[in-house]
């Protein structure tokens, strides 16, 4: 039976061990859990589109959420500059979308691209085929109108004094009319990693619409200036949020009163995490205007022999976005799509529901509030987008109903998740991706204590430019058990005070632990 002095000596020898092994201490929480994102929500898609998507991700052996978020930038560049969506008030959205998908090499996301853009490329043909009669004609008929012009403006200088003001007048009106007469361009819906400025050209060209489709990240590399030395992205902002754009063309200034660029790009996670570092990108809001998806790959799962995509499923798809890009190719002004009562208490609710997400400190949205702050506008698009896949023939003539609008939050909350992940990718949590460099830097030294002002002899000025840039991370790390805060021991001299010092975690400093 213990005694007094047995429970004594337990409780000595229970502090000599703490003293000998030192602190315990608990396994520490990581950084950046990996967030389970959830699959594409194919059910938001109409049947036709629906059975496509899945059929090509059958095929192809890769997640459905690359033919599903392609599948909207192909519907955005079909009906994008031709359809806006009526919310309330003055308050419309366009239908054109930026849409990006990311997944390592060996995805075949070309092959999945190709698949899904192949009736854009069909519909862009036919648009040529069919105006070429009406472009040659144009052509003719500015030629000769220039030529009579030029005919009229040289007999009026041979002319005598007496009939020369007639005959200036006479030259001046066929100039006029030479000037009036315009050539159409050659229809086109689809551009590839052209520069901003050619875009900004086709945009004039093309009445406001026009999509970037690529299956490579490219594009990013020329809006940050590979070609001119300075980012440019002034096309790429406004083209995506449907503001005026002042455009030179052929030494004259045009203006673009609602343009319509969509973007469809299936790249590779690295090129989302570096475009995070370029500068602009994220200040001036072009990282907040894409609609991201970072599914995981199928590599290492894959079927041998899948099923091929059914060609009555394929001829449907190919018939649909075809039609529908054709049937609003020459809308000059855009359709108005309504909401319904019922689509508007959906996405009112919607609004209500994410309002408090962006709050700075408390909303789980409030670090990436300028990408989450357009959602609104962006579930009325994907509404929108949804309604005229959903009524292929009299989509322009009917109200955007309830289920549409429900679905359009799914898609939504679906491109919610994947977005909180690419930016964790893309550090846009600078508090954490500061975290994580000071833990790399205590794992490379190994150090079982160290002092604050031990880090900063060994830390970038240029990520930790004073003292107090250490505190914020610090303060993490130590809630998440890699490191403990030291009490400060005065010594009452005069002097600069003692410099924080800070316990590590064993697995920090003793690795095989």
């Amino acid at each position: 039976m213990p005694t007094p002095e047995t429970d004594l000596w337990a409780g000595f020898d229970a502090l000599t061990a703490q003293d000998v092994t030192g602190p315990v201490w608990d396994e520490p929480v990581p950084l950046t859990v990996r967030r389970e994102l959830p699959a594409f929500p194919l059910g938001t898609l109409p049947p036709w589109l629906r059975d496509y998507v899945a059929a090509v991700a059958e095929e192809t052996q890769t997640p459905a959420d690359m033919a599903g978020s392609l599948a909207l930038a192909v519907l955005a560049s079909a009906a994008g500059g031709r359809t806006v969506v009526h919310i309330r008030g003055r308050w419309r959205e366009p239908t054109n979308l930026f849409v990006v998908v990311a997944l390592p090499p060996a995805n075949r996301k070309s092959a999945v691209f190709s698949l899904m853009t192949e009736p854009l490329y069909i519909a862009e043909k036919t648009m040529v085929t069919e105006s070429a009669s009406r472009i040659v004609e144009a052509e003719l008929t500015a030629r000769l109108a220039k030529e009579a012009a030029d005919h009229a403006a040289a007999k009026a200088a041979r002319a005598e004094s007496g009939k020369r003001d007639e005959l200036v007048a006479e030259a001046i009106g066929l100039a006029q009319v030479a000037e009036s007469l315009t050539v159409p361009a050659v229809p086109r819906l689809l551009a590839d990693d052209a520069t901003p400025e050619v875009i900004a050209s086709l945009l004039a060209e093309q009445g406001g619409r026009l999509a970037v489709m690529s299956a490579e990240g490219g594009i990013f590399d020329i809006i940050a200036g590979r070609y001119s030395g300075t980012p440019n992205m002034e096309v790429f902002l406004k083209g995506q949020a449907g503001d005026r754009l002042r455009v030179d063309r052929r030494g004259r200034e045009e203006f673009i009163e609602s343009p319509a660029l969509t973007m469809g790009l299936a790249v590779q996670p690295s090129v989302l995490k570096d475009i995070g570092k370029i500068k602009g990108f994220d200040e001036r809001g072009l990282l907040a205007r894409f609609l991201y998806a970072l599914p995981q790959s199928l590599v290492g799962r894959r079927k041998i022999l899948p099923d091929p995509i059914p060609d009555a499923v394929a001829e449907t798809y190919e018939r649909n976005i075809t039609a529908l890009a054709l049937a609003l190719a020459d809308w000059t002004d855009p359709a108005v799509l309504q909401l319904s009562p019922g689509a508007h208490d959906a996405l009112v609710a919607f609004e209500e529901r994410q309002e408090p997400r962006l709050e700075e400190k408390r909303g789980d949205l409030g670090h990436v509030s300028k990408w989450a702050g357009k959602l609104a506008g962006t579930t009325a698009r994907l509404a929108g987008l949804l309604h005229l896949a959903t009524h292929l023939k009299d989509g322009h003539t009917k109200p955007i109903d309830a289920d549409t609008l429900h679905a359009a939050v799914q898609l939504t909350d679906y491109f919610t998740d994947h977005a909180l992940s690419v930016f964790d990718l893309m550090g846009a949590d600078d508090t954490a991706n500061r975290a994580r460099t000071i833990l790399d830097t205590l794992r490379t030294h190994q150090w079982a204590e160290v002092s604050k002002r031990d880090l900063m002899v060994k830390l970038s000025r240029s990520e930790f430019p004073t003292a107090a840039d250490l505190d914020t991370p610090l303060e993490l790390l130590e809630d998440h058990g890699y490191i403990r805060r030291q009490a400060i021991q005065r010594t009452g001299g005069r002097g600069r005070p003692p410099s924080p010092r800070y316990l590590t975690h064993p697995q920090i400093h003793e690795p095989t632990i």
